[in-house]
């Protein structure tokens, strides 16, 4: 949303949304119309974004996980997992001992994931907002979150939620496009960012608008260190990160012990 554009709630504390300023009340209602629009173009908009990386970097984020091969029960939460590529590589890779619960606060997402996964088992989808999980107490045993952290109000808060319905001894996982420390790649990937991505948004998805935000977002995401801190302020133990693509994204991972 460009800046000059009011925002439809003007009451309560200020947030961002992309670079733009809007009320906290007004700004999930904004991001899910965001994702309103992207959901049956999801891939394609993760493809412009990491320059069709992102298929790599989730296959990473399950690697890390090493879901167990065995038939002992281990279920998982996928938040913002919408479409189904993270709990569906989990499931392709774990053993029948598994499951896969997906939560998402859009119906749009959710609705393309369930599209797509068509006769799985094991795999269930649960409306709901990464602030205020629909789950009891230490229900799960890994919780993951891929490209979903950074579209969150209040990022604390989430990550609160993901300490609270994971069992000790669990395991958090988060995908997310990051800060590049590498020079010049990260001028390289700005220039891309800011002028390719949205121009090729407009282009093959007729929404420019929407791919701004996301690349805007980006760059309101906390940095590797600072989100490694809030992650264990939330309780969260062994916490570390690793770049991906010299830091256009990053695995973070941290264990309720």
């Amino acid at each position: 949303m460009p800046d000059d554009v009011k925002n439809p709630d003007d009451s309560g504390t200020e947030t961002s949304f992309g670079f733009a300023r809007v009320s906290e009340t007004a700004r999930q209602g904004l991001v899910n119309e965001v994702f309103s629009k992207v959901a049956s173009r999801y891939d394609l908009m993760n493809d412009l974004m990491s320059g069709g990386l992102h298929r790599l970097w989730k296959a990473d984020l399950v690697t890390a996980l090493a879901p167990p091969k065995s038939d002992v029960p281990f279920a998982l939460i996928d938040v913002a997992g919408g479409t189904g590529d993270v709990a569906s590589r989990f499931l392709d890779a774990a053993g029948k001992g598994s499951s896969a619960t997906i939560c998402d606060i859009s119906k749009e997402m959710m609705e393309e994931g369930k599209r797509r996964a068509k006769g799985r088992e094991r795999l269930s989808f649960v409306q709901g907002n990464a602030e205020s999980l629909p789950f009891e107490d230490r229900r799960f045993d890994a919780y993951t979150i891929a490209f979903g952290i950074r579209n969150v109000t209040h990022i604390d808060t989430a990550l609160a939620e993901a300490y609270r319905v994971l069992k000790p001894g669990s395991r958090f996982l988060c995908l997310e496009f990051s800060s590049v420390e590498m020079p010049l790649l990260d001028r390289v990937y700005d220039a891309y960012s800011f002028n390719a991505i949205p121009a090729l948004g407009r282009l093959v998805a007729g929404d420019a608008e929407s791919y701004r935000y996301l690349v805007e977002s980006i760059r309101r995401f906390p940095t590797q260190e600072r989100f490694a801190e809030m992650i264990q302020d939330a309780g969260f133990e062994r916490v570390r990160y690793r770049n991906l693509t010299g830091g256009i994204a990053a695995i973070h991972s941290g264990w309720r012990l």
